[in-house]
């Protein structure tokens, strides 16, 4: 069945996207939207098993894992102040309205604060392809998207920590925050020291493909590192990436890199977005779902604009910055199932949420593809079918 299925998602995808691409749209949002066609919501042809889980969590690795290796390290020096901003404006926010919104709703005030805190995470593993496909990954723009994601991340989830120890999870703050600071020295020190070395002692290795191997186990190894230090796993890998680049077998792997996750795990990541895609009950909660749907990707939007405003940025790249921050993806879906586990969110709720978080990763490709360009030129048209 898995055989089957994965079959019908490679096809589909590189199909949907194509078109996507004719339309004017990054392939991306082709294969979130064909996603939702084979789910259970319309064909029924392929299910959200465990095991496509696991290739889809291997997908979002090895995307997040290119973009670290695509990473202009003196660019993302440059833009750490612009990062910052953008991280820490795109927070306030939404934290703020998801808040308000939570008290006109009539939650209490623990979960008022829990709803806004889900609204201001932020995972830009759409974005990332979207950048890619758009040329615009190793941009100033880029840089700064990148840096106020892993921010964004860490911020969002010390946050969680600090409200989850006041509203009687079990929650040692202090731990938390020790884990985050151990997982970054610690990946710092590796990058600097350890990466290289592996590197240079796969090389010689009598075995095909010695060097991609040992990038995709230190790829591996960082994301796993990060998630049991409660950091999510697409920052790590994004991590080891960067250390990568700075090696002197940055292009090697980054070819070869590719060609293994786009020809498989990528296109399946970004097509079980859609197939979790659940719509029972959508029609009684519409109003529900519109409204923090709107919520959700005016306050990214606004917030990251703001940040990236402050830093120097033209407003319409600001506006492109904010964009590129609205999707919600993996990092929310985590954060609600913690909510429904320790009673912050009802049954009602999170299938609520699980619906507007699909709504702002559906709209954050063509979002960004109207605001970084008023209309693609020859090349990026070309690049964007070479994605597709």
């Amino acid at each position: 069945m898995l055989i089957f299925q994965l079959a019908v998602i490679l096809i589909a995808s590189k199909i949907a996207g194509d078109i996507s691409v004719r339309l004017g749209q990054p392939s991306v949002l082709g294969k979130l939207l064909i996603g939702i066609v084979l789910g259970p919501t319309v064909l029924g042809l392929v299910t959200d098993t465990e095991i496509l889980k696991e290739i889809s969590q291997i997908g979002v690795i090895l995307l997040m894992f290119i973009a670290g290796l695509e990473t202009d390290i003196d660019e993302f020096k440059r833009t750490a102040k612009s990062s910052t901003s953008v991280g820490v404006a795109g927070i306030i926010a939404p934290l703020a309205l998801g808040y308000v919104a939570g008290i006109t709703m009539g939650l209490s005030l623990f979960e008022a604060l829990f709803l806004g805190l889900l609204l201001s995470a932020t995972s830009v593993s759409i974005s990332v392809q979207t950048l890619k496909e758009l040329g615009k990954l190793k941009s100033r723009e880029g840089a700064t998207i990148m840096g106020a994601a892993v921010i964004d991340d860490v911020l969002v989830i010390l946050a969680l920590a600090f409200l989850m120890s006041f509203a009687g999870g079990d929650v040692n703050l202090g731990l938390v925050i020790a884990k985050k600071l151990a997982f970054f020295a610690i990946v710092i020190l590796l990058s600097w020291k350890v990466v290289p070395w592996v590197l240079r002692k796969f090389a010689p290795l009598q075995v095909s493909e010695s060097v991609i191997s040992a990038a995709l186990i230190i790829c591996f190894l960082f994301a796993y590192f990060a998630e049991y230090t409660g950091v999510a796993a697409i920052i790590g890998s994004y991590i080891a990436g960067v250390a990568i680049s700075l090696t002197g077998y940055k292009q090697e792997i980054t070819h070869k890199v590719e060609t293994i996750s786009y020809a498989v795990f990528v296109p399946v990541f970004f097509t079980s977005i859609g197939v979790t895609a659940q719509f029972s009950g959508i029609v009684e909660n519409l109003w529900l779902i519109a409204m923090l749907s709107v919520i959700a990707i005016v306050s990214k939007l606004v917030g990251g604009a703001i940040g990236a405003k402050l830093t120097g940025f033209p407003w319409k790249n600001s506006l492109a910055i904010g964009a590129a921050m609205i999707s919600r993806g993996e990092v929310a879906l985590i954060i609600a199932a913690i909510g429904l586990e320790n009673n912050l969110l009802s049954d009602d709720m999170f299938a609520v949420l699980i619906v507007v978080v699909l709504v702002t990763t559906i709209v954050t490709p063509p979002m960004m593809k109207w605001l970084f360009a008023d209309k693609n030129t020859q090349e990026e048209q070309l690049l964007m079918k070479k994605n597709a």
